[in-house]
């Protein structure tokens, strides 16, 4: 949920598993053969690059990893929605903005990633109304979502070609809504007044859905936001001596991570109400924050023994993580020797590592191994 200048539940008793990858491999019933993504910079394949040259996710050591190079990936490697596209036998999503400003594009049918870094699911003038004013960007959800509209001309041309898309696609909305309370929490605004956003947020998602289920969108995907209470900027931001404020078995911001569960909670509820309008739509929670809890609470179990909390690239402090000296942003911040040791990247965002953590714990072929996070309310 990079600004730029970043990152950024509870299961209803109803909820079952949708088995997404059975459908693709094990030959029972659909395939699916495109995905379409939206959402902020844990999705972010490349748009920014077309909109801020100069965000440090531009900069290297980002991408080192995978691409040894940066992508306008806020990691060091793959995210999430990669390996997603990786599971389906698909190629990465391309950017919106990069087939645009290509005159030979390459096909688009396999899916096309509409999410930037900082966006919102609100728009800006929500946030100005109310004095925040160090938004990023206004590429909201909104905004992604006339995109695709724009570009669905291309994908199908009559009726028929149009469903026949829509119910072999599987739509990813997010991880979005992070960056709606981060700019505020790092203004350090009341956690009050930022609650009385979740509804907001909460809606705007809704909204989107539902528009794209009114358009024919049969599969969706729909995340979750991760345990804020656990990065190392809001470690930073936050930090207190008060041990309290501290989950004992974690060492994450316990009152934080609640906000992200409240968030997640409302989410989940909405999600139900919409599938019960829609009980021929699949709608898909997946679960981000215990799929994430798990490495915070057994770090060694899953390789990360550089940290939980330190970020692996970042300019010092107790957590590796300051503002004024972000990875990518200066020459002088280097990263660590082994990114797959930590689950920070840059404090604000998660290593490959982790990301694909979380892509293996909400994929359904690996429910065998002991993870359920890859639910629909249906």
């Amino acid at each position: 949920m990079a600004f730029c200048s970043s990152f950024l539940s509870l299961k209803l008793p109803f909820i079952k598993l949708f088995l997404l990858l059975a459908t693709v491999r094990g030959g029972v019933g659909q395939s699916y053969t495109s995905v379409f993504s939206f959402g902020d910079s844990l999705a972010d394949t490349g748009n920014t690059f077309f909109i801020n040259k100069s965000c440090q996710c531009l900069f290297p050591p980002y991408g080192e990893t995978y691409f040894q190079h940066p992508t306008g990936r806020c990691s060091d490697g793959l995210l999430v929605i990669d390996f997603i596209a990786e599971s389906l036998g698909l190629p990465f999503l391309q950017p919106y903005l990069g087939i645009n400003n290509r005159s030979n594009a390459t096909s688009i049918q396999e899916g096309v990633n509409f999410a930037v870094v900082g966006a919102t699911a609100l728009d800006v003038a929500f946030f100005e109304e109310r004095g925040i004013y160090n938004v990023a960007t206004n590429y909201s959800l909104r905004v992604q979502l006339d995109w695709f509209k724009q570009i669905l001309p291309s994908l199908c041309n009559t009726s028929s070609k149009c469903n026949d898309m829509f119910e072999r696609s599987v739509f990813v909305m997010g991880e979005i809504g992070g960056n709606d309370y981060n700019y505020p929490f790092f203004l350090l605004r009341s956690i009050q007044e930022i609650r009385t956003f979740v509804p907001l947020v909460i809606q705007a998602i809704a909204s989107a859905i539902k528009e794209l289920i009114d358009l024919g969108a049969v599969t969706l995907m729909v995340p979750g936001n991760l345990p804020i209470g656990c990065s190392a900027a809001y470690l930073t931001y936050y930090e207190t001596a008060d041990k309290e404020e501290y989950d004992s078995e974690t060492g994450c911001l316990t009152w934080l991570n609640k906000f992200s569960e409240y968030h997640n909670d409302q989410l989940q509820k909405e999600l139900t109400r919409i599938q019960a309008l829609h009980p021929r739509t699949n709608i898909i929670y997946a679960d981000y924050y215990n799929a994430a809890m798990r490495f915070y609470r057994s770090p060694t179990q899953f390789g990360f023994i550089g940290g939980t909390h330190t970020a692996c690239c970042g300019g010092g402090g107790p957590y590796n993580y300051n503002a004024s000296a972000e990875c990518g942003s200066n020459p002088l911040v280097r990263a660590c020797d082994d990114p797959s040791q930590y689950v920070s990247w840059d404090g604000m965002h998660l290593t490959e590592a982790a990301y694909r953590l979380i892509a293996e714990a909400i994929i359904p072929q690996n429910v065998t191994a002991g993870y359920s996070y890859y639910y629909t309310s249906k």
